[in-house]
C-alpha cells in the first residue's frame, strides 16, 4: 500500500470536483495514473505497474499486471500458466495476475503526483467546459471587457468564466480603438478547441454583426416579422441593409428606423458611428437598385442579365450622389443587390453604346465576313457577340428587316463555325498551359473564361479551392453565375481537395 491518507485525498478530491464542476472519478483515475507513473519510477518502466484508489475508503494500492501466457518471452510482464495457477487456480491464457507490491512510502512524491494532477486535470476540464459552454454560440453576439491590446493590434476580450475570445486586427473596425476595461459587442465567427483550450474568434466587421444587432434592437426582427434580406458594409462607415416584411400592414423601414431614429442610432453608435441606410427589399431588379442607390434620382435602368450588370443612367447633377464618395454609395448598392451597377449620364451612355455598336459591327464583319450594312442590322437587334448568333433561334434572326431564311442559315452557320473553331484554339491554349480536365468539368464554363482562369494559374480543382469569391468575379466578370454560385463552387472544389 501507498502511505498516503486516504481520507485526505478524498476530501480533496470531493472539494475540488464540486468546486469546479469535474467529475470526481475523472480526479481518481487522473491520480491512479499519476502514482502508477510514481510507481514506475520506483520498479522500473519495464514492468507493467497500476495503482488503483478505492472510491470509498480513499485506500491506495499498487500492484504489477502480468498476462498469463503459455510461453513466457517478457519476464516483466508476462507469467506461465503453471506459474500463474499457483497465484489462482482458476487461471487461464489470456488472464492478467495481479500481484500486489510490497508496502513502500510514496508519501512525499506520489502526493506531489497527486497535487500536479489534479491542477493539470482542473485546467483540461475547465477547458473543455469552456469549448462545450461557446461551440454552441458561433453565430452570436457576445459582450465582454477588453483585457489587453497585443503587440499585433488583436485585442484580448474577456468573456467571465475565464473564458477569453480574440478579435484579430482585421476584424476590427478601421479607426476604432480600445482601451484595457472597455466593454465590447462582437459576432462569433468561430470556436475552435486547441492544446491550448478554446480558440474563440470574434468579428466587428462581419455582415451578420449589423444583423443580430438588428435583431436585438428590433422586435419586429427577432419575431420575424421583418426580415434582413441582405447587407453590404464599409465597416465603421456606411451600411446599407435591406428589410422586408410579408405583412403589408408593417412598415420595415419604419420599424427598423424607430421613433426619431432611435433603434437605427443604437446601432450606428455601437458600431463606432456607422451611418446605416434602410433599404426596401424586392424581387423587382430594376426596383431594388433604385432603392439601393437612394437618395439619387435616377433617370433609366437598363438590366442586362447575360452579363448581372445593371446599367444606371442619371443626370450629370446626380452622378455624384449616385456613386457617392469613392464610389462607396455604387459600390455598396452593387453588393446589396448583387448586380454589376455601372453609373452614368445619358451623354456617357450614348457614347458608350455608340462604341459598342461599332464594336459588334467590326467583329461581325471579320468574323462572319459579311458587309457593313448586315453588320449593322445585327448590332441594332442586340447583338453584341458571335457566340450570340450562334446559339440564336433561326426565327429570331428572320424577324430582322432583309434577313430571308437562306441568309440566316449562312449567317448561323457562319457563327457556329467561327465559335467551334474558337473554342478549339482555346482548348489547345488549355493543354498546353496544363489545366485538369477535372477542373474543365467542374467549372462548366464557357472556354474562354476557362482560359482567364488559367492564365491566372488557376490549372487544378486545388487551384480553384483558393480563390476568393472577389478574385473568381474579377477574372470572369462577364459570367451569368450569381455570387452564390461561385462561392458553390469553390466550397466544391475545397471538399474535392481534402477528399
Amino acid at each position: 500500500m501507498v502511505n498516503i491518507d486516504s481520507v485526505e485525498i478524498l476530501q480533496i478530491v470531493e472539494s475540488v470536483a464540486r468546486e469546479k464542476n469535474i467529475s470526481k472519478d475523472s480526479l481518481l483515475s487522473a491520480m491512479e495514473q499519476a502514482v502508477q507513473a510514481a510507481g514506475r519510477r520506483k520498479y522500473g518502466n519495464e514492468h507493467n505497474i497500476k495503482a488503483e484508489i478505492n472510491r470509498k475508503n480513499g485506500e491506495m494500492i499498487l500492484f504489477r499486471v502480468l498476462d498469463v501466457v503459455e510461453d513466457v518471452e517478457n519476464f516483466f510482464t508476462q507469467i506461465s500458466l503453471h506459474d500463474a495457477i499457483e497465484k489462482k487456480n482458476d487461471a487461464k491464457i489470456g488472464d492478467e495476475i495481479y500481484e500486489l507490491l510490497p508496502p513502500i512510502d510514496l508519501g512525499r512524491v506520489a502526493a506531489q503526483a497527486a497535487k500536479q494532477v489534479i491542477i493539470q486535470r482542473v485546467s483540461e476540464a475547465e477547458r473543455e467546459r469552456q469549448y462545450e459552454d461557446f461551440k454552441g454560440r458561433k453565430g452570436e453576439v457576445l459582450s465582454g471587457v477588453v483585457k489587453r491590446v497585443e503587440f499585433n493590434n488583436d485585442i484580448i476580450v474577456e468573456l467571465g468564466r475565464g473564458a477569453e475570445a480574440v478579435i484579430k486586427q482585421n476584424q476590427q473596425i478601421r479607426g476604432e480603438s480600445f482601451k484595457i476595461n472597455d466593454r465590447v459587442k462582437a459576432f462569433v465567427q468561430d470556436v475552435k478547441l486547441t492544446p491550448k483550450g478554446p480558440q474563440i474568434f470574434l468579428s466587428r466587421t462581419d455582415n451578420q454583426l449589423i444583423v443580430k444587432l438588428f435583431e436585438l434592437e428590433v422586435p419586429e426582427i427577432y419575431d420575424n416579422i421583418i426580415a434582413v434580406k441582405a447587407v453590404a458594409r464599409d465597416p465603421g462607415s456606411k451600411a446599407k441593409v435591406a428589410v422586408f416584411a410579408s405583412d403589408s400592414s408593417v412598415d420595415p423601414i419604419g420599424s427598423c428606423v424607430g421613433l426619431r431614429g432611435s433603434r437605427v442610432k443604437s446601432i450606428s453608435n455601437e458600431l463606432n458611428g456607422e451611418k446605416i441606410d434602410i433599404i426596401l427589399w424586392t424581387t423587382n431588379v430594376a426596383q431594388f437598385v433604385i432603392n439601393a442607390l437612394a437618395p439619387a434620382e435616377i433617370i433609366k435602368i437598363v438590366i442586362d442579365e447575360d452579363r448581372n450588370a445593371v446599367d444606371v443612367i442619371v443626370s450629370p447633377s446626380n452622378l455624384s450622389i449616385t456613386i457617392g464618395r469613392r464610389g462607396q454609395n455604387a459600390r455598396l448598392a452593387s453588393k446589396l443587390t448583387g448586380w454589376n451597377i455601372n453609373v452614368m449620364t445619358e451623354e456617357q451612355e450614348v457614347k458608350r453604346r455608340t462604341s459598342e455598336s461599332n464594336s459588334a459591327i467590326e467583329l461581325f464583319m471579320s468574323g462572319l465576313d459579311v458587309e457593313e450594312d448586315i453588320a449593322q442590322l445585327l448590332s441594332t437587334h442586340g447583338f453584341t457577340s458571335i457566340e450570340q448568333v450562334a446559339s440564336s433561334d433561326e426565327v429570331a434572326l428572320m424577324k430582322i428587316e432583309g434577313f430571308e431564311e437562306d441568309l440566316v442559315n449562312e449567317i448561323k452557320q457562319r457563327a457556329i463555325n467561327h465559335v467551334i473553331a474558337k473554342n478549339e484554339k482555346i482548348i489547345d491554349k488549355l493543354e498546353n498551359l496544363g489545366v485538369e480536365q477535372e477542373l474543365i468539368d467542374v467549372l462548366n464554363l464557357q472556354p474562354e473564361f476557362i482560359l482567364k482562369l488559367a492564365e491566372y494559374g488557376i490549372k487544378t480543382i486545388e487551384d480553384l479551392g483558393e480563390l476568393t469569391v472577389d478574385e473568381f468575379k474579377s477574372l470572369v466578370p462577364n459570367s451569368t453565375m450569381t455570387e452564390d454560385d461561385i462561392e458553390l463552387l469553390i466550397c466544391t472544389a475545397r471538399i474535392n481537395d481534402d477528399e
